[in-house]
C-alpha cells in the first residue's frame, strides 16, 4: 500500500536469466505484479539459487491497471500467468470467480509462519487461496520544530500512551497557530479504505460490510456518522489541503508543512533523507474513549488455476512466503514489511535504523500493533465494488458533503453492486 505502486506503463522484464527465449525454457516461471522488476530481483536470485535452471520472467503491470487486466486475462483462461499478486481483501472475490489455485493443504504452515492478523485475509469458505508476504501498519509522524515554535510537547513513542484524534488535532491547531505550520493534520491515504476504515472502527461503527455473506452495507451506524463528521471537518476547517490526492501529502511533511502526518512506515526512508526535517514518529491515534485500532494489509500471492506450473510456482511460494529468508529478500530492494514472524522481527532493526534517533522506537509500535491493535480490511466477494464506491463517497464528504446523506447514497449504490452478486 505505498505511492511506489503508481507505475507510469507495463514492462515485461526477465529478471533471471536462463537457457534459451522465455517461450522455450521448460522451467519458466510467469510472474505478474505491479512493484518495480527491482523490488523482485533479491527474491528471484534466491529462489534460482535453490533451483538451478528455473528461468522467472516477471511482468509489471500499473496498481490502477492490476486488477482489471488480470480478471481479463484470467477470466479468458490465459495459462500464460503462473503466480500474480493479490491486494488482500480481494482473494474472496477472485476466489469466488475460480481465478486462484486452492493451497488448503498449506494452512497449518501459514498459520504458523505468518503474523497473527496475516492468514485469515488469504481465506474464502474455510480455504487458503493465497499467501501473505507484506504487512503494513500506520504511524503518526511529527515535526519536531513545528512543535517546538508552538510549545506543544510530542506525542510519546510508547504504544500504551498512544494519543487521541482529539488531542492530535488540537496540538495541530496550536502548530499552525503558532509554530507556522501550514497544515495541522494529513492522512497519507487521503481518499482510501484501507487508511480510514480505523476511523469508524475506533468509534463502533465496525468495517462497513456486514451480514453472514458479507454482501450487506453497514455505513449510515453512529460511529460512521461521526468519523466521517471528523474527517470531513479537517477539510472543511483548513487543518488538512483539499487539492491533494492520496500518496502526495508525504512531500508537504517533507518539505516541513505539516504537524503531523498520519502514514505508512515506508516514509521512514524517505523522511530520513528529507534535508532540515526534524522529525519523530509516534502510535498512530485512536478516538477518545473508542478501540485502538490501526490499519494493516498488504500483498498475498496466489497461482492461476490455468498455469501448467503449478509444483514450480507452489515451490517460489512457498520461498517467499514461508521461509524467513526468502521473505526477507522480498522486502531487501525498497521499505516493505515482511508477513512472516520470523522475517519480521529480523528486519525490524533495519527499519528502525533508517531513521536513526527520530525513527526510534519504529519496532515496539510494529510488534504492538500486529499484536493488539491491527485490524484487517473487510472480507467480501463485493469488496471491489465496496472499495470504489467509498473512494468517491469519501472524496465528496472530504469536500464538504453531509456525511449522513452522502453514507446513506453510497449505501443504496453498494447494495445495487452487490444486488447481482448474491
Amino acid at each position: 500500500m505505498n505511492r511506489r505502486l503508481a507505475i507510469a506503463s507495463v514492462l515485461t522484464i526477465v529478471l533471471a536469466a536462463g537457457c534459451g527465449a522465455a517461450g522455450d525454457a521448460p522451467d519458466t516461471l510467469r510472474f505478474v505484479g505491479p512493484e518495480d522488476p527491482k523490488t523482485f530481483q533479491p527474491v528471484i536470485d534466491g529462489f534460482r539459487a535453490k533451483h538451478p535452471g528455473v528461468r522467472v520472467e516477471y511482468t509489471q503491470i500499473p496498481f490502477d491497471q492490476l486488477n482489471s487486466t488480470l480478471q481479463q486475462r484470467l477470466a479468458a483462461g490465459d495459462d500464460s500467468i503462473d503466480v500474480y499478486t493479490v491486494d488482500q481483501p480481494r482473494v474472496s472475490a477472485l476466489a469466488a470467480r475460480g481465478f486462484l489455485a486452492d493451497l488448503s493443504d498449506l494452512k497449518d504452515r501459514v498459520k504458523q509462519a505468518a503474523l497473527p492478523a496475516q492468514y485469515e485475509v488469504n481465506e474464502h469458505r474455510g480455504k487458503l487461496w493465497s499467501v501473505p508476504i507484506w504487512t503494513s501498519d500506520q504511524f503518526l509522524f511529527y515535526n519536531r520544530t513545528l512543535l517546538e515554535k508552538a510549545g506543544v510537547p510530542p506525542p510519546p513513542g510508547d504504544p500504551a500512551k498512544r494519543w487521541t484524534w482529539e488531542q492530535t488535532v488540537e496540538a495541530g491547531k496550536q502548530a499552525q497557530a503558532r509554530g507556522g505550520a501550514q497544515w495541522a493534520v494529513i492522512p497519507e491515504q487521503i481518499e482510501q479504505y484501507y487508511q480510514l476504515q480505523s476511523l469508524p472502527e475506533s468509534l463502533g461503527g465496525g468495517s462497513g460490510i456486514t451480514g453472514p455473506d458479507m454482501l450487506t452495507p453497514a455505513l449510515t451506524t453512529d460511529g460512521w456518522i461521526k468519523a466521517m463528521t471528523w474527517y470531513r471537518d479537517l477539510f472543511t476547517g483548513g487543518l488538512a489541503p483539499r487539492g491533494v490526492g492520496s500518496f502526495q501529502t508525504s512531500p508537504l511533511f517533507a518539505e516541513g508543512k505539516v504537524a503531523f502526518h498520519a502514514g505508512g512506515p515506508w516514509n521512514v526512508g524517505t523522511f530520513a533523507q528529507a534535508k532540515g526535517l526534524d522529525w519523530g514518529v509516534a502510535p498512530y491515534p485512536y478516538f477518545a474513549g473508542g478501540k485502538q485500532v490501526t490499519p494493516t494489509g498488504s500483498w498475498s500471492w496466489g497461482i492461476n488455476p490455468a498455469s501448467n506450473k503449478q509444483r514450480l510456482a507452489r515451490q517460489f511460494l512457498e520461498y517467499a512466503a514461508l521461509d524467513p529468508e526468502g521473505n526477507l529478500l522480498t522486502t531487501k530492494a525498497t521499505t516493505v514489511i515482511p508477513a512472516n514472524r520470523a522475517a519480521f522481527e529480523r528486519y525490524l532493526p533495519t527499519l528502525e535504523a533508517l531513521g536513526g534517533d527520530r525513527s526510534e522506537g519504529v519496532g515496539k509500535i510494529m510488534t504492538y500493533d500486529a499484536g493488539h491493535t491491527a485490524v484487517a480490511r473487510p472480507r467480501s466477494i463485493g469488496y471491489i465494488q465496496f472499495e470504489d464506491i467509498m473512494t468517491k463517497a469519501f472524496a465528496d464528504i472530504r469536500n464538504g458533503s453531509d456525511p449522513r446523506t452522502r453514507l446513506t447514497q453510497a449505501t443504496q449504490q453498494i447494495t445495487t453492486a452487490w444486488a447481482r452478486l448474491r
